[in-house]
């Protein structure tokens, strides 16, 4: 009983001191490499978007041949490509910027889907309309249909986020201290994996929470201006 009642407070002891290192890493590389790549994910998804929407043959296949290879492969083995494959060519990425490029790449892929179908999704009498008012297809697209097709795309685009934030705990495999690399690193010094892996998963679980709220108060701030 003395045993068991020494290894539960060592268990205690090691998760409240580990809890703010990992939740630093959390804050310091988990949360700014999910808005970089996000942010810069959703700006290549809207070009691929409108490549794909295009009346532009080549442009159109070059958009749908990125998709292709960014959806059908994992997003694991695109990193490792970018850390450890491109070293053999000259090309050396440090892990922060191969992981940033890969996320980016990756998200741009699958955004780029839920933008273009967004868009889709409008009615082509609202397209119509704005042509009947003298409006040209670049000012339709800006005045009528972005506006209309962001509201569409808040719900699919705030999952895609969250899921976001869990998959950069893939960057730990090229050595990038975020969340998961932080606990994977205290776990090998306590010999305490179970409960680690426990600790970081809450951590993340909080993070999606918390995150998962935000989304919500944007999708009802967004469905108040459209009632107005």
């Amino acid at each position: 009983m003395m045993l068991d009642t020494e290894r539960t407070e060592r268990i205690i002891g090691i998760l409240s001191d580990s809890f703010f290192p990992i939740l630093k890493a959390g804050l310091y590389f988990t949360i700014p490499l999910t808005l970089i790549t996000f942010v810069l994910g959703i700006i290549l998804a809207f070009f691929i978007a409108i490549a794909r929407l295009s009346s532009f043959k080549l442009l159109v296949a070059i958009a749908k041949f990125y998709v292709w290879i960014f959806r059908g492969t994992p997003l694991l083995v695109q990193i490792f490509i970018l850390f450890y494959g491109l070293p053999s060519i000259g090309i050396t990425l440090d892990p922060f910027s191969a992981a940033v490029i890969g996320f980016t790449l990756n998200k741009g892929a699958y955004s780029s889907e839920i933008i273009r179908a967004a868009i889709l999704s409008i009615p082509k009498g609202q397209w119509e309309a704005a042509y009947s008012i003298g409006m040209t297809k670049r000012q339709a697209m800006r005045r009528i249909i972005l506006p209309q097709a962001i509201r569409v795309s808040i719900p699919p685009l705030g999952n895609s986020f969250i899921s976001l934030v869990k998959d950069t705990s893939l960057a730990a495999t090229i050595t990038v201290t975020e969340l998961f690399q932080k606990g994977q690193q205290i776990a090998a010094a306590t010999y305490e994996p179970l409960w680690l892996y426990i600790e970081v998963a809450f951590i993340y679980l909080l993070f999606s929470t918390v995150l998962s709220y935000l989304q919500t108060l944007l999708e009802n701030r967004f469905e108040r201006s459209v009632a107005k």
